[in-house]
């Protein structure tokens, strides 16, 4: 079964919005493994305008499934990786300013910079996945950094998914039977929902996990917390 990792940027978003602690964004996260999430996704940013790095501290304790940061490796970033040591690191080429992260790697032009990082985490024992397009060049360059997986950045999909979800799915199948071939795992993650996970899923061969956010949060809202993750499970069993 894919793994369901929880992001909660989202909440910390809320919580921000007011300048205390409500809502609590640990509890948030213990409560997301009670209903049955198996890892909970965090992005902090250099200008920390969702997750602190103080977040990151704070919740490292407490997740008891997988602990996946996620984030551009700057200096300040590396060394909250090293510090906390999660189980999953997830390099994503987004520079300060970005509303999200709307790219994968080129891992041509950075592959040099992405094997020295990436050799500093897995020194550690930190699994490490980057975040790519469905571009098979890249796929083939992410093996030459060392990565333990890649992350199939899945944002074209669902823009297409409603017009011709033959045609949306085409390239991310494509790109994952290149890289099962080459032996990398393979997440995915970005603009995935209840109306477009499950064919994703079923589509993708040795898919190990999905992170969600946004629209996880968004639809929470209506159908609350412990519902919404049962809802996004089903979509993977």
């Amino acid at each position: 079964m894919t793994k369901l990792s929880v992001n909660i940027n989202k909440v910390a978003t809320i919580r921000n919005a007011r300048g205390n602690n409500l809502p609590d964004l640990v509890q948030f996260a213990k409560a997301c493994e009670q209903y049955g999430a198996q890892g909970i996704t965090v992005h902090p940013r250099p200008d920390e305008r969702h997750i602190r790095y103080q977040d990151v501290y704070d919740l490292k304790p407490v997740v008891t499934t997988e602990f996946n940061i996620e984030g551009f490796p700057n200096t300040a970033f590396i060394n909250l990786v090293l510090d906390v040591q999660p189980e999953q690191v997830t390099l994503v080429p987004d520079p300060p300013g970005v509303l999200t992260s709307n790219a994968g790697w080129d891992t041509l032009k950075q592959k040099d910079f992405l094997k020295e990082v990436i050799a500093e985490f897995k020194a550690q024992g930190i699994r490490t996945s980057i975040f790519v397009d469905t571009e098979l060049v890249n796929i083939e360059n992410a093996l030459e950094t060392g990565t333990d997986r890649i992350e199939l950045y899945t944002g074209p999909y669902a823009e297409q998914f409603n017009d011709d979800k033959e045609v949306a799915i085409a390239p991310f199948i494509k790109a994952a039977q290149l890289a099962n071939e080459l032996g990398l795992a393979i997440n995915a993650g970005h603009d995935l929902n209840l109306e477009n996970l499950a064919y994703f899923q079923k589509r993708i061969p040795n898919l190990q996990e999905v992170s969600i956010g946004h629209a996880l949060i968004s639809d929470a809202l209506y159908f609350g917390l412990e519902s919404t993750i049962q809802k996004y499970l089903a979509c993977l069993a």
